[in-house]
């Protein structure tokens, strides 16, 4: 059988390649969805530690909670299905801010925004392409490399993904986390966490919280799971398999060649001069 076409599994949305899995009618629905006031948007670029986080942050509610699949993730019924949840909504997305419905940013609803060093998203992205059958065939690292830097990937360019939510790093009801942040000391990250979403919360029950949400124990209660499709925080896949990989920092350097690092550093310093933010990313922990 052959491999389905780029056509077939790609289609672009405002310059942006999304996949089939996210419907035209969907993305264009999107800019009249009616937030609530007490929804909580967690926000990466794929493959930055998305999972990870939702399954931190729904431990710190011991309320009921609903985590939702990405809100782009499906057909135009997918909004329909949202607004018969009842509150509280946690709601995954990999969307860029401009394209983020509205009422999200009128009702300052809080945001979560998660970043990992663009090096290892990059790797584990084309590990990715390589285990997804809903993404490209991909032939090789080197072939990847220059799709990832020129952004013809799915959720596009990761310097203009993150530089479009940087320009929001003032706003109060946006925390910015860095996944590196988080293998390092974990507790500290779930305590501002739980402090930005006005949680109060016990330093043992943090404790807790961070033994039952260390990568490995996160890795293997996933691939427990029963595969329910509706049940993913990626809108690539929802085959729990391929969520979980090494999660390590550092992992690029076994992937990237001398060359390949100078080119992504000269891209990087070029787009990223006037970031502040990006000053803080680790490369190795």
């Amino acid at each position: 059988m052959s491999n389905p076409s780029e056509a077939e599994l790609i289609h672009m949305f405002k310059g942006i390649p999304f996949t089939t899995r996210s419907s035209p009618e969907l993305l264009k629905s999107l800019d009249t969805f009616d937030a609530r006031e007490d929804d909580v948007l967690l926000v990466s670029y794929p493959k930055s530690g998305t999972h990870w986080l939702a399954g931190v942050i729904t431990k710190l509610y011991n309320t009921q909670v609903t985590l939702t699949s990405p809100i782009e993730f499906g057909d135009i019924s997918k909004l329909e299905e949202l607004n018969k949840l009842s509150s509280k909504r946690i709601i995954p997305t990999h969307l860029d801010y401009n394209m983020l419905p509205p009422k999200f940013k009128n009702k300052k609803c809080k945001m979560i925004y998660i970043i990992r060093n663009p090096k290892d998203t990059a790797v584990s992205m084309y590990h990715y392409y390589r285990d997804n059958p809903n993404l490209p065939t991909i032939d090789s690292w080197t072939a990847f490399f220059d799709l990832f830097l020129k952004g013809d990937v799915v959720c596009g360019s990761w310097f203009d993904h993150f530089l479009s939510w940087e320009e929001h790093e003032n706003d109060e009801n946006i925390l910015f986390l860095f996944y590196e942040d988080m293998k390092k000391d974990l507790p500290k990250v779930v305590k501002d966490i739980s402090l930005f979403l006005g949680l109060h919360i016990s330093d043992d029950d943090i404790q807790d919280i961070c033994k039952k949400s260390s990568f490995s124990e996160m890795k293997s209660d996933t691939e427990k799971e029963n595969s329910n499709p509706k049940h993913t925080v990626c809108a690539l896949t929802s085959n729990r398999k391929l969520i979980f990989r090494k999660g390590t920092v550092g992992d690029w350097k076994n992937h990237f060649t001398p060359k390949q690092n100078r080119r992504f550093e000269e891209v990087f310093n070029e787009k990223m001069k006037l970031s502040k933010m990006a000053k803080n990313l680790t490369y190795e922990l």
